[in-house]
């Protein structure tokens, strides 16, 4: 019988977060098997090019006295787990130790477990707190009264200096405005129930999870999603009530936070899923909290493998569709030259380029697809401290766009749209890929 093969040519498979052991929050423990890890990672460094942590970790090794990891002192560990945004990229695409390799290299579940060990231990700034709390921010800055008197202050660079002096928000990184009419309002004529035509894997009617971002503050591709859906025979209702997925709190290693927001959703979820409705959302973020860190913070929880196994990506969905000849091709209008930022959370739900696929459909259509991280990651980008390095992040994205000269410039992710826009300082204003594909329809 041939054993193990060598690297990473088995598919990566992911353990189960053991979050709720003790041990887990052991710190002496920790630091053991960062080091084990870390020493794995110098004698490869595969993934240097991925994100700041690699860099962070290799110069703290050739900078020390043994210029191997035993000379990397303990305290100085954070500095790696504070530049890593668990895009999971290294795990799914680069390192060639991951189970079920015998080293079992997980640096992604190591520094959430490294994260949620500290906020244990020391909890969160008020910044960090509030910029993950995209509930509270919602419910009080996106109305009439108060979304135009905070869009304003945004804008003006005095009070973008007094909020990086108060805060740490740096001045100068992209933030999204609030609206006054969210997106649930917006969908909240859509039917609570209908039929659907079922093809292959999918249902044929969708439940959309808003997510706070495209609810609270760009909620304009929500509506595009219902149209795109409707055009091609497939209903579309919204979740009857939702709370943040949980992403922003996992992120900051608040795994209890997580807890709370998996016990709002996914009861609604999981009865939406068995009256009939497949489920999506326009933030692969989200998509991902969904199909993957829930379900591995919660492998026992029937309802979270339910949901988990009826959530798509919307490109995903239209795919899957469209193999069983259920895509509608009528497209009205080419979209010229498209430089599409495809999205780190979407790449790593291991589905293939489902955007670049219906992309790809629509005549007169010229994609530059640019698989690189932005450097946003949510709440990364617009933190004093880490600001410059985000913008070093985008910069080959941005001259990647620059060189096509593009008519158009999309993301899955929308943040990531806007960081590359707002680092480009010209050309085109960035736009979800649902609404291209919208235009495309011409509905």
């Amino acid at each position: 019988m041939a054993g193990p093969r060598e690297g990473n040519l088995e598919a990566p498979t992911r353990h189960p977060l053991d979050w709720r052991n003790p041990d887990f929050y052991d710190e002496a423990s920790l630091l053991k098997e960062m080091e084990r890890v870390f020493d794995i990672c110098h004698g490869c460094r595969r993934c240097v090019s991925l994100c700041q942590s690699f860099p962070v970790l290799f110069d703290l090794v050739d900078e020390s006295e043994t210029m191997e990891v035993d000379g990397v002192a303990k305290a100085d560990y954070w500095k790696v787990v504070d530049q890593c945004y668990l895009c999971d990229l290294c795990y799914m695409t680069k390192c060639p130790y991951v189970p079920p390799h015998e080293w079992n290299c997980d640096l992604p579940h190591l520094m959430l477990r490294a994260k949620a060990v500290r906020h244990k231990k020391e909890g969160a700034n008020f910044r960090d707190r509030t910029l993950t709390s995209t509930d509270l921010m919602g419910a009080l800055v996106a109305n009439p009264v108060v979304a135009p008197l905070a869009n304003a202050a945004n804008r003006s660079e005095k009070l973008r200096g007094v909020l990086d002096r108060a805060m740490g928000v740096h001045p100068k990184a992209w933030v999204p405005e609030y609206t006054t009419n969210k997106l649930r309002n917006r969908l909240s004529a859509l039917p609570a129930d209908t039929k659907g035509e079922p093809a292959g894997r999918t249902t044929g009617k969708i439940a959309l999870f808003a997510t706070c971002y495209m609810n609270a503050n760009e909620p304009a591709p929500g509506e595009d999603l219902v149209a795109v859906f409707e055009h091609n025979g497939i209903p579309v209702t919204i979740a009857q009530k939702e709370k943040c997925c949980g992403m922003p709190k996992l992120e900051l290693g608040d795994l209890e936070a997580v807890q709370r927001a998996r016990d709002e959703n996914i009861p609604t979820l999981a009865k939406l899923v068995d009256e009939g409705w497949d489920l999506t959302a326009l933030v692969p973020s989200c998509v991902l909290m969904f199909k993957q860190e829930l379900p591995l913070m919660f492998p026992e929880d029937k309802d979270v493998q339910k949901v988990r196994a009826a959530f798509f990506d919307p490109f995903e969905y239209l795919m899957l569709r469209h193999k069983d000849g259920k895509l509608k091709t009528d497209f009205r209008n080419g979209l010229g030259k498209v430089a599409y930022h495809a999205a780190c959370h979407q790449r790593v739900q291991n589905i293939g380029p489902k955007t670049k696929e219906i992309l790809s459909l629509i005549p007169d259509t010229t994609l530059e697809i640019i698989e690189r991280c932005s450097g946003h990651d949510g709440t990364y980008a617009v933190k004093t401290e880490f600001h410059d390095l985000a913008m070093k992040i985008v910069r080959p994205v941005v001259a990647r766009v620059n060189a096509v000269e593009p008519d158009r410039l999309s993301s899955d992710c929308a943040m990531a749209g806007h960081h590359i826009a707002h680092a480009r300082a010209q050309g085109c204003a960035p736009e979800h890929p649902i609404t291209l594909l919208r235009k495309a329809y011409g509905v």
